[in-house]
């Protein structure tokens, strides 16, 4: 699995000109899912963001998580995540998991960090055109990735 991760001090996830998932300060997670991604990825992935030192402490360093500070998180599907455009000029899916299987590992990705304590915690739609808006605070803004074991 794939995720970009950005701190941010707003955040809103919008489907039809309505708003279907809002936070305050805390984290946009935009999260893919590739062939061969299953629970394992899920768990590795739900446990590096809601654990992830980017919030700064008193001192002004990047030492606190999520979790710590008390922060949202809002978590939006992309399969983009996975494309490949390292031929031509359209890039390609291929490497995409299919939409069920992915969405299922979205859920769970969802489901383990609610479970972690994470509150609020906010979702776009699987499968919709979105328009995410996001104040990225920093800016912070990290790449994880589940094979490359973080």
């Amino acid at each position: 699995m794939r995720a970009v991760v950005q701190r941010v001090s707003r955040a809103e996830v919008r489907v039809d000109g309505n708003v279907v998932g809002r936070i305050g300060p805390g984290l946009v997670v935009l999260v893919g899912a590739g062939k061969g991604d299953g629970p394992a990825d899920v768990e590795q992935l739900a446990d590096k963001v809601v654990n992830l030192r980017i919030f700064e402490d008193d001192a002004g360093k990047m030492n606190r998580s999520l979790l710590e500070v008390g922060g949202g998180l809002l978590a939006v599907s992309q399969f983009t995540l996975f494309g490949d455009a390292r031929k031509g000029r359209r890039p390609s899916f291929v490497d995409a998991l299919e939409p069920a299987a992915a969405e299922a590992l979205y859920e769970a990705f969802v489901a383990k960090v609610r479970a972690a304590g994470v509150a609020p915690v906010a979702t776009g739609r699987f499968g919709a055109m979105m328009e995410v808006e996001l104040v990225n605070a920093g800016p912070v803004t990290i790449l994880l990735d589940s094979r490359r074991t973080f």
